[in-house]
């Protein structure tokens, strides 16, 4: 069933995208930045460039628009970064009993409205969508999110994924219906907003930090948690031990890492030692799950158990990037959210999935919610097919669709224009 084929598709869109990050581009950990020393390297102080000057921003840019001028991830180092980072940390902030009920109590009301007989089918991704959408309306506006504004988030997060993982193109009229909402709604947010930003920028902040990445971050998150638990079933029956269900969440951000690749430029020259340095302007990227599978015994097999006598700290483990150099905002809000919400359905239900579980999840986690009674075997097994069919289809999908979404990036070039007439502080420059 040309099962060769989405191996040798994913190894062709890899050269693509090699293309677009130039010759001084260099992907880590490799032969003269190994695992050991791949920590050091993320962490310098001059590695801190985040967008101007890599041909990978402009595709990046392309694909989190609107706004990714104003998105906390691909903002340069100054004060306009650290006035949207203290914003996001305010956001973000909660006792965690008062976060973890928030969490659950968004669980239930998307389950409430989802299960329907003994056996539910589901994409993970798209059951949990909805709940963070959700979540994070009620942590920006303080009340219950009305069903127009989350099928407004839900499709806009839903576009920008899918253009992420090359399975759509994107759909930028889908994306401004959501602009529109929260420009209206901008007086309503519970907390300050970044005084640097514009009226506009204001509203590309909320709608990039909040109704895109963290929306789609945690429901594939929980799409990699729960795709987990389907398939190691002693895991999922002991979701009520804190202990070793955070060894659950370190293995699967270590076997499953939502970043695939962090790109950063330099912005002076590095020397590491008398063989090693790195010239202003390099692009350094870092590998997410190259570094995860270094250093641990069977790297590519699902065992919690691994973690018992260990801490993520002193392994090659950074699910939410280097405390040095600007680590996920969420990183302390996603763990307990995250239980909240797996507790919350594993009470309700038992998961079960026979499809091929990968990092890039392009197949959203089809899954069976099962409501008491035996596990439907039929069905597990055409699943199982049906996978692995999609998989060679969407695969060919992948490779066209990022290739056009590659040159149409590459010719907005995006990140680049707005760098031809903008400093790192979006001020306009004179040329």
């Amino acid at each position: 069933m040309l099962s060769w084929l989405p191996a040798r598709v994913v190894a062709l869109r890899a050269k693509v995208f090699e293309k677009v990050n130039g010759d001084n581009a260099i992907t880590f950990p490799n032969d003269r930045v190994g695992p050991d020393r791949f920590q050091e390297l993320y962490s310098h102080p001059a590695a801190n460039g985040r967008s101007r000057g890599a041909g990978l921003s402009d595709l990046f840019w392309y694909w989190l628009s609107p706004g990714p001028e104003v998105h906390q991830e691909h903002l340069e180092a100054g004060p306009r970064y650290d006035d949207v980072a203290r914003a996001t940390r305010t956001f973000l902030a909660g006792s965690s009993d008062a976060l973890s009920a928030a969490a659950t109590r968004c669980t239930a009301k998307v389950l409430d409205e989802v299960l329907g007989g003994r056996v539910t089918a589901v994409r993970l991704r798209d059951l949990m969508m909805p709940v963070w959408a959700e979540y994070f309306y009620e942590l920006v506006f303080g009340e219950p999110c009305p069903r127009l504004a989350r099928d407004l988030i839900v499709g806009h997060a839903t576009d920008v994924v899918n253009s992420l993982k090359c399975t759509s193109l994107r759909h930028p009229a889908r994306r401004d219906r959501l602009t529109r909402y929260l420009k209206v709604r901008l007086a309503d947010v519970r907390h300050p907003m970044p005084e640097t930003l514009s009226e506009a920028e204001q509203v590309h902040y909320l709608q990039g930090t909040y109704f895109n990445t963290a929306v789609v971050q945690m429901a594939e998150a929980m799409a990699h948690l729960l795709l987990a638990l389907a398939q190691h079933p002693e895991a999922a029956q002991r979701v009520d031990d804190d202990r070793y269900f955070a060894h659950v969440l370190d293995e699967t951000f270590r076997l499953y890492p939502l970043f695939g690749i962090a790109h950063r430029i330099t912005t002076a020259d590095i020397e590491l030692d008398e063989q090693t340095s790195f010239p202003a302007g390099s692009v350094l990227c870092f590998s997410y799950p190259a570094y995860h599978a270094t250093g641990y015994d069977n790297p590519h097999e699902f065992d919690p158990g691994r973690w018992e006598n260990t801490a993520a700290r002193n392994e090659h483990h950074i699910p939410f990037g280097v405390a040095a150099n600007r680590p996920c905002p969420a990183w302390r809000l996603s763990p307990i959210v995250m239980r909240a919400c797996a507790r919350e359905v594993l009470h309700r239900v038992a998961l079960h999935s026979s499809v091929t579980h990968t990092r890039s999840l392009p197949s959203r986690g089809p899954c069976l919610l099962v409501r008491n009674g035996p596990v439907p075997r039929k069905r597990l097994a055409l699943m199982r097919v049906r996978d692995r069919w999609e998989d060679v289809w969407r695969s060919v999908v992948q490779l066209v669709l990022g290739t056009a979404m590659v040159l149409h990036a590459h010719r907005l070039r995006p990140a680049g224009r707005y760098f031809d007439t903008h400093d790192t502080q979006g001020c306009p420059v004179r040329h």
